[in-house]
C-alpha cells in the first residue's frame, strides 16, 4: 500500500483553512466525500486509473495548536498500489497536491515537512 505524509504550517486563521482547502480539492478532480471543521476526506473519481491505483486523500487540520495567525495541516494521500516504482501514481498525485499547497495564493507557507 502506497502512503505519502507531509505537514505544513500556513499562515492562515483556522476558521479560513478548511473551505479553501476543500474548494482545492475539487479543484483538482477529487470528490470530497466527508469533511469537518478540522477533518477532509477525498478520493479520486473511478474511471482514469485502476481500481487499486485510486487515490484517497485526508487533510487533517490541528485546531489545538492553531493560533490567530498560523495553522498547522497534515496530508496523507493513499492507495492500495503497492510502491514498486519510486514515482507510482499516489506519489505523482500527492507530490501535486503538496506543490499547490506549498504555492497556493489564499495563505502563506510558514513550513512544509514531508515525511
Amino acid at each position: 500500500m502506497a502512503r505519502y505524509t507531509c505537514t505544513f504550517i500556513l499562515s492562515i486563521r483556522f476558521e479560513e483553512l478548511q473551505p479553501l482547502l476543500v474548494d482545492m480539492l475539487y479543484g483538482f478532480g477529487l470528490d470530497v466525500q466527508y469533511y469537518t471543521t478540522d477533518y477532509i476526506l477525498a478520493r479520486e473519481v473511478p474511471g482514469s486509473v485502476p481500481f487499486s491505483k485510486l487515490v484517497t486523500v485526508e487533510a487533517l487540520i490541528d485546531k489545538s495548536t492553531a493560533t490567530e495567525t498560523e495553522t498547522k495541516m497534515s496530508i496523507v494521500a493513499k492507495n492500495e498500489e503497492l510502491p514498486l516504482q519510486l514515482d507510482n501514481h499516489c506519489r505523482q498525485l500527492f507530490e501535486f497536491i503538496k506543490q499547490e499547497i506549498e504555492h497556493s495564493r489564499h495563505w502563506h507557507l510558514i513550513e512544509s515537512m514531508a515525511g
